[in-house]
């Protein structure tokens, strides 16, 4: 599988791109985000590609919002 790479113009973008992908994980498999995450990283859940993206996709998008709320205290 050949990565993909997608620019946005700020990082609010990135955020709300990540996390409508977020959203659509938890449609498919009826659960939240962080339900997951901590269950998969407990060994709880398989080692399937869409879990092993929907990790990363999470971890993408914690980045991004630690970034944001960084930003955001040195701004105030």
């Amino acid at each position: 599988m050949k990565k993909q790479r997608i620019e946005y113009k700020s990082p609010v973008d990135a955020l709300v791109a990540v996390a409508k992908h977020l959203s659509t994980f938890e449609d498919r498999y009826k659960m939240a985000t962080e339900d997951f995450f901590d269950r998969f990283h407990k060994g709880q859940m398989e080692d399937s590609i869409d879990f092993i993206e929907w990790s990363n996709d999470y971890q993408h998008y914690l980045a991004i919002k630690f970034d944001i709320e960084k930003r955001l205290r040195h701004v105030a």
